[in-house]
């Protein structure tokens, strides 16, 4: 702004008005400029030229550990275009996967000390993850995993890394939802899954005692079912923690771009984990806050903990859940990996990377959950 020179007299000048009504007067001038200036960028970032990046080398960040400098410099996912169109065409693909992933599950319960027993809840198929040891303030407390996999892999025991971490680092006893998949069942199977095990939870465990988390498809689902829970008057846990949640599988979001063919794991929002939800959501509304969370209401949600990394496909999907949160007034903690791609910290257990992700989620729980 340029300001005039002042008159040499003011003998002619205007009264000063009160010092209150020259504040207002600064504020509807200042947030009229806003306004302008708001719709003219909306304007412009329609009709604006998509910014050109030159090709280039994206090296592993040189202060990570070797063990996830291996995860982040690891090839593009080999499979990562499929397209399996039916729940049929996917359960070859989510057998030879859970096959691999399982084999590695004995040595994650060894080293994390956790043991694991299958059960069913009210029908539901089930696995309780117990630490050897448990600490006295988390022996009443119980948290409810929902694994991730597109809401189309990772049946099973292929579903309880995560579970199996949280159990080991934090030292809390999990339920982990083995909810039912394509060819199975559809939407809106594993959500309806997830209720009848958060309900059941409920009538055993104080809720004020009790969290939610889980990452990818997982991480929509603990949001989705605190928007059910809220919806049919059921009791809310005390916290909960999606990880890089799939919360807006329209695919709107930056990152969908700019971490595109740079995010190892998910690596197009075109590729597998796409039609892994089309598939899953079997012709439902993709907008609809059950399998697209952002676009509910997040009022009255529980502290809420969000992990994601810097070259996640889902970076703004997570992002954008942090800040309607924020904006709805809950208290939502972000924790971002350097380098990580989409669930990078559920990967290896033996980087320490992991393990400070898993105590970050720990220590909120702490802080949280009633004792």
């Amino acid at each position: 702004m340029i300001t005039q020179p002042r008159r040499a007299t003011r003998s002619h000048a205007p009264a000063a008005k009160p010092k209150a009504a020259q504040t207002r007067n600064a504020t509807a001038w200042g947030w009229g400029i806003l306004a302008g200036l708001v719709v003219a960028t909306s304007v412009a970032a329609q009709d604006a030229t998509p910014l050109q990046v030159p090709a280039k080398s994206v090296p592993v960040p040189g202060d990570v550990s070797p063990q996830m400098a291996k995860v982040i410099g690891a090839p593009l996912r080999a499979n990562w275009a499929i397209q399996p169109r039916t729940g049929e065409e996917w359960k070859p693909v989510a057998e030879a996967g859970a096959a691999a992933l399982a084999r590695q599950v004995p040595g994650m319960l060894a080293r994390l000390k956790v043991t694991v027993e299958r059960t069913t809840i009210d029908g539901v198929r089930a696995f309780i993850l117990t630490p050897d040891d448990i600490p006295p303030e988390n022996r009443d407390r119980l948290l409810v995993h929902v694994h991730g996999g597109c809401y189309v892999l990772n049946p099973g025991e292929a579903g309880l890394p995560e579970a199996i971490f949280m159990a080991g680092f934090g030292r809390f006893k999990v339920i982990s939802v083995d909810y039912r998949m394509p060819p199975e069942a559809t939407y809106p199977a594993a959500h309806d899954d997830a209720m009848t095990v958060w309900k059941a939870v409920t009538r055993t465990t104080d809720p004020r005692r009790t969290a939610i988390f889980g990452t990818s498809a997982g991480g929509a689902l603990t949001l989705a079912i605190v928007l059910r829970a809220k919806q049919e008057g059921l009791p809310l846990p005390a916290a909960i923690a999606p990880g890089t949640p799939m919360s807006d599988t329209t695919k709107v979001g930056d990152s969908f771009v700019t971490n595109a063919m740079l995010d190892n794991v998910l690596v197009s929002p075109d590729g597998f984990c796409d039609a892994g939800a089309k598939v899953y959501a079997n012709g439902h509304d993709l907008k609809d806050p059950m399998l697209s969370p952002v676009y509910g209401d997040l009022s009255g949600f529980p502290p809420t903990i969000l992990t994601t990394g810097t070259r996640d496909l889902l970076l703004s999907n997570t992002v954008r859940v942090h800040r309607k949160l924020r904006e709805a007034g809950v208290e939502a903690f972000l924790q971002v990996g350097e380098g990580q791609s989409h669930a990078h910290y559920i990967r290896d257990d033996t980087a320490p990377e992991t393990k400070a992700v898993f105590m970050e989620i720990a220590g909120f729980f702490d802080r949280h959950l009633a004792r």
